[in-house]
């Protein structure tokens, strides 16, 4: 087993885990997600980041539930997927200065899944289910679309 740096996100199980507390006020949402890529990348998946390059502004409970959610996103990407290509996609949806929702969309060549039997019933895993009820809690909504050429899971929170 390789050493650890206190700034390394390593897969413990599939789970990709940030082994140092995320601080987002040095590295912005954006990088603490881009971050949580490094497991993929040193797997040999292509990872495209597409997220502004001006100041979005975004409270850090809304923060956190999006680097909790990219988390689970990835980590279902690292455990299941078998992608050579991820595009997560992270910016506002209204045109800037008014940001009023923002959007975190990670798109993948992978497998794909049923997303029904994923999301439901007792066999079902529960970090997606938990997922869409953080993000519908907050006032948000989530989108999945999965066939044989990949999966899309849209989340848009408000910002206001």
């Amino acid at each position: 087993m390789k050493s650890l740096r206190s700034d390394e996100v390593v897969a413990v199980r599939g789970v990709l885990t940030d082994t140092h507390p995320v601080d987002f006020y040095a590295l912005g949402v954006a990088g603490a997600i881009d971050r949580l890529t490094l497991p993929l990348r040193e797997r040999g998946t292509v990872i495209h980041l597409e997220a502004p390059h001006h100041g979005m502004e975004v409270d850090r409970k809304c923060a956190t539930l999006l680097y909790r959610a990219a988390q689970e996103l990835l980590s279902n990407v690292y455990k299941f997927a078998h992608a050579s290509a991820v595009t997560i996609r992270l910016g506002c949806l209204s045109h800037p200065p008014l940001c009023h929702e923002v959007q975190l969309k990670v798109t993948d060549d992978g497998a794909g899944f049923d997303v029904q039997a994923a999301t439901q019933g007792r066999h079902s895993g529960m970090g997606l289910r938990l997922m869409r009820l953080a993000v519908e809690t907050a006032g948000g909504h989530m989108v999945i679309d999965s066939s044989s050429a990949g999966t899309c899971v849209n989340i848009t929170l408000p910002l206001d």
